[in-house]
């Protein structure tokens, strides 16, 4: 009886111990504050923001729609666009009705090979005039220079001047391009969506969402996707020497479902984005035998970036927004195509009551067995003694 009573008290400990803790992950809301969408911002004893979203406040969590628009700063650029000669280009220059002063290019030599260098002091030679700065100045201003002193030694000059190769300037093209290179800067305006074309386009692991656009040091992100796909001309650039655009991979366009889905895993938000929507349906959808409906989650951290824009000191504790969208009601799916995803959101679906109940159970079956076993085979022992 002795060792009975001490297998019925294991067992009952192990029980109570076992039913302390629930297996499998589950998300809660209890003790979170919820906000709704007319809510005025308050101070959150909490460190995550819970957003329920319907159709009454998902426009406010939209991306804001992208539309077709002309780039009037850029045009006056390129209408007002002159090249400025610099240290490497090759100058063509002909005096009219005296080709003493012209060097033929002949039918061995090019334009560029019979031409006039200029010197890295910025400088070029000519005859009678001897060093000419041009460095910094249009072919124009080069032209009227050279006239001006010529004057001297030739009655009215009549001077032509052209760049004959474009060695000075060069704008640079790197990342997930078909042909990454290095691109002169010439008499004719090369823009951003020039590049990437003369580039062979963007590649299929692009992020074309944020293509980097590197000046004197400082970086300013370009969405090809609304250049290209939404005629969003405002994303274009006019290039300049020493101008480096690099279009970055895609590999940190991803996304992360997790919980009761028939298949988790990591997705990869394509080229036009995903909605949640779309993420649950690339992984199956929801176990409809164990997932609870109500309890589908968009776990976002809040970056520094955003913490700075936030007012008040509570606010920038906060470090995620969770959005929740109940699809009890299978038509509220449609919520869910009108929320898109960001990158390393985290979709989370959790578990309906009863089946973690059952997951309790089934974690205390094999171990109430075992001692049966245990008990029913030392009853087998005692009677045999």
């Amino acid at each position: 009886m002795t060792l009975q009573k001490k297998i019925i008290i294991t067992v009952l400990a192990s029980t109570m111990l076992v039913g302390c803790t629930i297996p499998g992950s589950n998300l809660s809301l209890d003790g979170k504050k919820i906000i709704e969408s007319s809510a005025s911002d308050t101070d959150l004893s909490q460190h995550v923001n819970v957003y329920p979203l319907s159709m009454n406040n998902i426009n406010q969590f939209q991306v804001p729609a992208i539309n077709a628009q002309v780039n009037p700063t850029l045009e006056a650029k390129l209408s007002g666009y002159e090249y400025h000669v610099g240290a490497g280009d090759i100058l063509n220059i002909t005096i009219w009705d005296h080709p003493e002063l012209t060097i033929p290019a002949g039918s061995y030599r090019s334009a560029s090979e019979a031409g006039n260098w200029v010197h890295a002091d910025g400088t070029i030679f000519y005859p009678y005039i001897g060093k000419v700065k041009v460095a910094g100045k249009t072919v124009t201003q080069i032209r009227v220079e050279i006239a001006n002193r010529l004057a001297a030694f030739i009655e009215k000059p009549q001077v032509d001047v052209n760049v004959a190769s474009f060695r000075s300037q060069k704008a640079y093209i790197t990342g997930e391009v078909k042909t990454p290179s290095q691109q002169a800067i010439t008499n004719v305006p090369l823009t951003l969506l020039d590049a990437i074309n003369k580039a062979g386009g963007i590649g299929t692991d692009a992020d074309w969402r944020h293509v980097t656009l590197t000046r004197n040091g400082n970086d300013q992100t370009v969405s090809l996707y609304a250049l290209m796909q939404r005629g969003d001309l405002t994303q274009n650039r006019l290039l300049q020497n020493g101008d480096i655009v690099h279009v970055p991979r895609n590999d940190s366009q991803k996304v992360f479902v997790m919980g009761e889905v028939k298949e988790p895993k990591l997705l990869k938000i394509d080229r036009v984005g995903m909605s949640l929507t779309e993420a649950l349906s690339a992984v199956g959808g929801i176990n409809q035998l164990e997932a609870d409906a109500t309890g589908v989650f968009v776990i976002r951290a809040i970056n520094q970036q955003q913490k700075t824009l936030l007012n008040s000191a509570s606010e920038k504790q906060q470090v995620a927004n969770i959005y929740q969208l109940n699809i009890k009601d299978a038509t509220a799916l449609v919520i869910g195509t009108e929320f898109a995803l960001q990158p390393h959101d985290i979709v989370y679906v959790t578990a309906a009551p009863i089946t973690r109940w059952n997951r309790v159970i089934s974690q205390l079956v094999p171990t109430v067995t075992s001692f049966n076993n245990l008990s029913e085979g030392m009853n087998y022992y005692m009677n045999l003694k």
